[in-house]
């Protein structure tokens, strides 16, 4: 994540000065949000895997461990694991970013609560892909289960921000055809989502963390607040549904 924060800030910089622009670091300063999800399913899945492969889940429980303890003990340390990564992401790219290309051109407030919301959205994604590895004894196939739902939650909220960044109607524009000037008036888009079609895609794209993933990104938040709540909610229903069911689970 490190390496990465640096490598994006550098290729800005190379591309601005290539089209004489002005560079600024945030142009690219959250694209890591991206990341954040694919390397913590991967990370999760490995570390939680380990502790059923080598037998360490059963010793913890002989020892007296609760169950409870054992699942928050591991959600706790994989949301810790991936709010390292996005920090080491950060600081590299501040490091070489504000060098390379000056300070952020955005608003302060708004970069601050850009990256508190990418925070909640990781302990989201963590309890997700806690909850699958908890539950699989299974390293392979846990690691290969939490990927697939990432890239999923991911093409899912590219799908649905392209459904909503449909326009409206299609422009009047003008053309020659066979040496005449032909006109088309502006007609509607077919594709255009309107009314409850809409509110639910728009839900979905602030809900999933895909879709927060995606907004975050590029700085479009339109509201961090409510983007925050829907990943706490997320982290709370995730984290309480599998303490339950990890409470019944058989361990071999």
């Amino acid at each position: 994540m490190a390496g990465f924060g640096v490598f994006m800030q550098v290729m800005n910089y190379v591309s601005c000065v290539s089209n004489n622009t002005v560079p600024h670091p945030d142009t690219i300063f959250f694209s890591f949000s991206l990341l954040t999800g694919i390397l913590l399913s991967a990370f999760i899945s490995l570390f939680i895997g380990t502790d059923y492969s080598d037998g360490t889940m059963r010793s913890k429980l002989v020892i007296g461990h609760t169950r409870y303890g054992i699942y928050l003990s591991g959600l706790i340390t994989c949301t810790a694991a991936g709010l390292l990564m996005c920090l080491s992401c950060l600081i590299a790219s501040l490091a070489s970013g504000l060098p390379l290309s000056g300070f952020f051109e955005s608003d302060i407030r708004l970069v601050i609560s850009t990256a508190l919301g990418i925070a909640v959205m990781t302990a989201a994604f963590s309890s997700i892909c806690t909850l699958t590895a908890m539950l699989c004894q299974n390293r392979a196939v846990t690691a290969v289960v939490n990927i697939l739902l990432v890239f999923f939650l991911l093409f899912a909220a590219v799908y649905i921000r392209a459904r909503l960044d449909e326009p409206k109607t299609y422009p009047a524009y003008v053309y020659v055809q066979d040496g005449a000037v032909q006109s088309d008036e502006e007609v509607p888009n077919p594709s255009y989502l309107s009314g409850t079609t809409r509110e639910i895609y728009q839900f979905l794209n602030d809900f999933l963390p895909g879709g927060q993933a995606v907004q975050y990104t590029n700085m479009e938040a339109e509201n961090i607040p409510l983007l925050a709540v829907y990943s706490a909610g997320i982290t709370v229903a995730a984290a309480g549904a599998g303490m339950c069911m990890f409470r019944r689970k058989d361990i071999k």
